[in-house]
């Protein structure tokens, strides 16, 4: 009887055990499953406040392409060069020129048609391609290196940038500078005294045969002066003026803010640049050797301290429109390379 009692114990335990043990190894795998999943969901805000973190970085930290600047400058150069072009005719004029704006462009259409008023459109475009470029990139470089959205230049740091900005672009587009005078200022010498370029490429081919290289850097010194001073009225006054804007107004990063700061800048820029304009106008066009000295000199002698903002309306005509034309192409350049990149606004 014990022995029958033992054989129908032992197998009566034996289920109870088993099942025991195989719910406790379907609940193991279940609950290891369990945690790993809460482990992957905890992970997610992580991932995300990094994606998140590395956004503002890139934000911060944009480098725009060297070129933006001349592109820019070359799209509203096709807008401005008539304005351009008549600032120059009336900084040249001699004799019985029109003395004034609007003189000065009937002038130009009775003797020259509509088309006249883009002499010298290829030398300008060679101009922006050279100089606009070398300092709007250089410029915008100086500013990623030094600066962030954090904590942005100061105003004298922003002039220091813009100035060796300025310089160097002065310096490698001063050739086209020369070109560009020349080509629009032709139509109004004597049939004699005019050169006759067909376009840049054949005004440079001929400027160096004719002149030799030393040609190129005519008035080299004065031009290079003009785009330090435009370069820190235009360029660094642009970023103070929106920066004003957008902290102390109700504007936004938009259409309005760009244009009201590029207004601004340009009037800024016209009116510091105006009498290194007239002499490094004069100094360019001149076919002999004409010291900075004796260009003064004669201004001087001519017409007084007024020589220093000879032609100051249009030229304010002509930088206003440009700069405002230039901002905008180049907000525009820098939006859609945001768009493109997939860098947020």
């Amino acid at each position: 009887m014990q022995a029958v009692t033992t054989g129908l114990e032992g197998p009566s335990s034996s289920p109870s055990d088993s099942k025991q043990t195989a719910a406790a190894s379907v609940t193991k795998p279940a609950a290891q499953a369990i945690m790993e999943k809460q482990t992957t969901t905890s992970d997610k805000p992580v991932v995300a406040a990094t994606t998140t973190k590395t956004k503002k970085s890139k934000q911060q930290t944009i480098h725009y392409p060297f070129w933006f600047g001349g592109s820019a400058s070359s799209m509203a150069a096709t807008v401005t060069h008539p304005l351009d072009l008549v600032k120059v005719r009336l900084q040249m004029r001699t004799g019985d020129a029109p003395k004034t704006m609007s003189g000065t462009v009937l002038h130009i259409i009775r003797h020259n048609g509509i088309t006249g008023l883009y002499n010298g459109l290829s030398a300008s475009l060679l101009r922006q391609i050279t100089y606009s470029t070398t300092r709007f990139g250089i410029y915008e470089e100086l500013k990623t290196r030094f600066t962030t959205k954090d904590h942005p230049a100061s105003f004298p740091l922003l002039i220091a940038m813009a100035t060796v900005s300025g310089v160097a672009g002065g310096l490698v587009g001063n050739v086209a500078d020369v070109l560009n005078v020349r080509m629009q200022h032709d139509a109004a010498l004597p049939p004699a005294q005019r050169r006759n370029y067909a376009h840049a490429i054949d005004g440079l081919a001929r400027m160096t045969r004719e002149e030799g290289f030393r040609s190129w850097f005519r008035g080299v010194w004065p031009n290079s002066a003009r785009a330090a001073a435009m370069t820190a009225s235009q360029l660094a006054s642009y970023d103070v003026f929106k920066r004003i804007l957008i902290r102390h107004t109700p504007l936004e990063d938009n259409l309005a803010t760009h244009f009201s700061a590029s207004f601004l800048a340009g009037v800024a820029a016209a009116t510091v640049t105006s009498p290194i304009d007239v002499v490094k106008t004069r100094v360019m066009s001149a076919s002999g050797k004409s010291s900075i000295g004796q260009v003064l000199g004669s201004l001087y002698a001519q017409e007084g301290v007024r020589w220093m903002f000879k032609g100051w309306v249009p030229s304010f005509l002509r930088l206003g429109p440009q700069t405002i034309c230039t901002f905008i192409f180049l907000e525009g350049h820098r939006k859609m390379y945001k768009k493109v990149k997939g860098i947020e606004e």
